[in-house]
């Protein structure tokens, strides 16, 4: 790194080189200081991107083998100190391939959709809204248990976990990651931290940011933090919620008085393009068996692909201030065994489809759509998602639009990881599954 060796604080020894797989498993390789000279990167095999959540090893039919390797170059913007990993600091790597974006990197994927987003014209601001369980462990038979029994919003679970929530924040704030909001959620020792919007890429940077800190900070305090959407049957799962906004010449134009809905048309041009990939979106942002133990109706996670005006029971509840203003919406059906880059990614290239197409938002959902008769439901084209990933998959590979976006290797390699980690899960007892799986998101 020459010269900027000396502008690192002198306390860091290694920089560690961050990428997040189709898995969407958060690895790293570690550079020390000492051997750093032009850049910081590494190299890691190419058949990495194939490498399912369930095992070390690359997937047959992925495209993808052990042999040869990718660079994955550090990006230096994102250089920061990590406040629970003392001498330790961290970069946000792009796979590349002789010295060009290499297709299977879900960061350049990404990338490639804001540069998209750029040709409109537009920019597309995000924050990831997530929730998480906090657990301790109980033994050989019942290897997790939550770390307190409050209810929703209970002031005695922020007394209970006062220190170990203080310290994530903080944590956070270290690291140039603004807070919103904290509360208990409404599973036993389930927590929701709220970040502020940022532009799409940091947006999707802060989410690593915010798992790989939660987590190290549950460690440290004798838990084990899990993002996993479904781990208890009988309490509420997780979701990880994305917070969209539009902006042109550094204006948000999601509000129009003048307009139906009060909503831009390009704003309902938007909406109505992630309405219509949803049903395959949902192969890539609820990307796992038990998300869809989640997603059901009256369980505040959007399970019809509609849409509604502060209806948490829509899939997209576009939200009102008080006087009457739309600054942003929420995409719900998504969670944290989603990889950023690629769920965001993904959204993008469906809400620049509707406009591209210019797509009609069909009418809002004005009750929760489970109560709606099937005459009215057939009325507003009102239908149920997806219910497995099967579905989804299947939905996702006849989905020309996100296929084409994605790019033949990186939709190759994406659908053959999640169809083999299918495979491999439904073969797993709930407790076997759950020990997978819990640790690893």
């Amino acid at each position: 790194m020459g010269e900027k060796n000396s502008s690192l604080n002198p306390e860091i020894r290694f920089i560690r080189v961050l990428w997040c797989d189709n898995a969407n498993i958060i690895r790293a390789k570690a550079v020390h200081v000492d051997s750093i000279n032009d850049d910081v990167s590494v190299g890691i095999s190419r058949g990495q991107q194939g490498v399912p959540v369930a095992y070390d090893g690359v997937v047959a039919g992925s495209g993808l083998d052990p042999v040869g390797e990718i660079k994955l170059k550090g990006d230096m913007s994102t250089l920061t100190r990590l406040p629970y990993a003392p001498g330790h600091a961290r970069v946000m790597g792009d796979m590349t391939k002789n010295g060009k974006v290499w297709e299977n990197c879900p960061r350049g994927f990404l990338k490639k959709m804001i540069s998209n987003t750029l040709d409109e014209g537009l920019e597309v601001k995000a924050a990831f809204e997530n929730e998480f369980y906090l657990l301790k462990k109980d033994g050989e038979f019942n290897p997790y248990i939550p770390s307190d029994s409050t209810p929703f919003a209970s002031t005695y679970s922020m007394d209970i976990n006062y220190e170990v929530i203080g310290d994530i924040v903080e944590s956070l704030i270290a690291q140039d990651v603004t807070v919103e909001q904290y509360y208990p959620e409404s599973g036993p020792g389930q927590h929701e931290i709220t970040m502020t919007y940022t532009d799409a890429l940091k947006a999707a940077d802060n989410q690593i940011v915010f798992r790989e800190t939660v987590k190290a900070i549950a460690y440290k305090h004798g838990l084990q933090a899990s993002f996993l959407p479904k781990i208890f049957p009988d309490t509420s799962g997780s979701g990880c919620h994305i917070h969209l906004s539009l902006w042109k010449d550094g204006e948000n134009i999601l509000h129009d008085s003048g307009n139906d809905y009060n909503l831009s048309e390009t704003a309902q041009q938007f909406i109505a393009g992630i309405l219509n990939h949803l049903p395959s979106l949902m192969a890539i942002t609820t990307p796992i068996p038990r998300s869809y133990r989640r997603i059901q109706p009256q369980m505040w996670v959007g399970a019809f692909d509609s849409w509604g005006f502060n209806n948490r029971e829509a899939a997209i509840r576009v939200i009102q201030e008080d006087d009457g203003t739309i600054k942003h919406f929420e995409f719900k059906t998504a969670d944290a065994s989603s990889n950023p880059y690629l769920a965001l990614g993904a959204v993008i290239a469906a809400g620049l489809d509707g406009i591209k197409k210019m797509m009609e938002l069909p009418e809002p959902v004005r009750k929760d759509p489970a109560t709606l008769t099937p005459a009215e439901k057939d009325k507003i084209g009102i239908k149920p998602l997806p219910t497995t990933l099967e579905e989804a998959l299947t939905n996702l590979k006849e989905d020309e639009v996100l296929l084409n976006a994605l790019g033949v290797e990186l939709s190759q390699t994406y659908i053959v990881v999640k169809e083999e980690e299918l495979a491999f899960i439904k073969n797993l007892n709930a407790k076997k599954e759950l020990e997978l799986l819990a640790d690893k998101y």
